[in-house]
């Protein structure tokens, strides 16, 4: 098994720990610490080891799931990882869609074949139609982000629910990651519940503001669940216990941390928006805290342009070719809006002088 680096995160691991402001981080500004009881008692593993059956339960309940059909993670990465190592191997093909984040098409290739699905600029739609063409006898499993990351693009329930039917109907997995999904003010079913061949991953980092506490999970159907548990032997054993004490009291208090999000998503994306539409550029308006944005004239590619911006104003932007588009970047706007504004100052300050 070989995997190619994953591009996004070593362009982080160069750049986002010098400079002043990070304006590609794709999640929700982080809520602090204090806000939740931190003593879980006795620091030892979580029993049993998926994941509080009551807990588990509670989650479950919002795919019309039971308990043994949500394992608990360390993140929407880890869940992500167990499922296709459970449902992919050597001889199965894959569908998936892109530009997508890395590890959704990077994982399965190094795992099976994989045939992509291309969304299509400026929109970024996606059309079912192209899914059914590129299955094959062989496809096991289909993998779709929604909301989409890079392009903020979020696809409505028919045509979700119209590529699980295809999926399906070949008896192949459909694997949503919904982990902006809270974000949308007006969210869809999530694809757990759609029915046997749904598999959905999330986690408490992009919509809730909870990166630290690396606590998701993986919902669908048992067999699925059976066997991703048997790999997360093999990974982290059990969620952290202190993840998971802290995670209960955040999806007590979702309703109210969810309408703080979403607001400030709101209010940020607005400021956002007005520095791109003075200099021309253009974006699909988002769901979530992430833009696709368009590369300037007189940058050829959008590492050219971040690389220029990162050098002279300490402002770290994504570069599009981390997705596989190269004539864009990724810029994320859920920081508090402060430090947005600070980063947004300096981008407008860049752009005045080199478009």
């Amino acid at each position: 098994m070989e995997i190619s680096p994953f591009s996004l995160e070593r362009w982080f691991a160069q750049h986002e720990h010098e400079a002043d402001i990070m304006l590609a981080e794709s999640g929700i500004r982080s809520l602090h610490a204090d806000r939740f009881d931190l003593d879980p008692g006795r620091l030892g593993y979580v029993i049993p080891t998926n994941g509080d059956p009551e807990f588990r339960a509670t989650i479950g309940e919002r795919y019309d799931r039971s308990a043994d059909e949500v394992l608990f993670t360390s993140g929407t990465q880890e869940a992500n990882l167990l499922a296709f190592l459970s449902l992919v191997n050597a001889n199965d093909h894959v569908v998936v869609v892109t530009p997508t984040y890395q590890s959704l098409r990077a994982i399965p290739e190094s795992l099976a074949t994989v045939t992509t699905v291309e969304l299509s600029p400026p929109e970024w739609t996606l059309n079912p139609a192209a899914v059914a063409d590129a299955m094959e006898p062989d496809t096991s499993l289909v993998v779709v982000n929604n909301p989409n990351n890079p392009t903020g693009r979020y696809h409505p329930q028919q045509t979700i629910e119209a590529i699980y039917e295809i999926a399906a109907d070949q008896g192949a997995y459909l694997l949503c990651d919904e982990v902006y999904r809270l974000l949308a003010e007006e969210p869809i079913e999530p694809v757990a519940s759609f029915g046997e061949y749904g598999i959905s991953t999330t986690s408490l980092t992009k919509a809730y503001g909870l990166s630290g506490l690396r606590f998701g999970w993986l919902a669908g159907p048992p067999e699925v669940i059976e066997a991703a548990w048997n790999w997360k032997d093999y990974t982290t054993i059990s969620p952290a216990s202190i993840s998971q004490h802290v995670a209960k009291q955040a999806i007590a208090q979702e309703q109210s941390i969810l309408a703080e999000n979403r607001s400030l998503a709101r209010t940020n994306q607005k400021r956002t928006a007005a520095v791109l539409d003075s200099h021309g550029l253009s974006w699909h308006d988002p769901v979530g805290v992430n833009g696709f944005v368009t590369v300037p004239d007189g940058f050829a590619t959008g590492r050219s342009f971040c690389e220029r911006l990162v050098t002279e104003e300490s402002v770290v932007l994504a570069p599009g070719d981390a997705f596989g588009v190269s004539d864009r970047f990724r810029i994320g706007f859920g920081l508090p809006t402060a430090e947005l504004e600070r980063g947004l100052e300096r981008l407008d300050q860049f752009l005045e002088r080199h478009t």
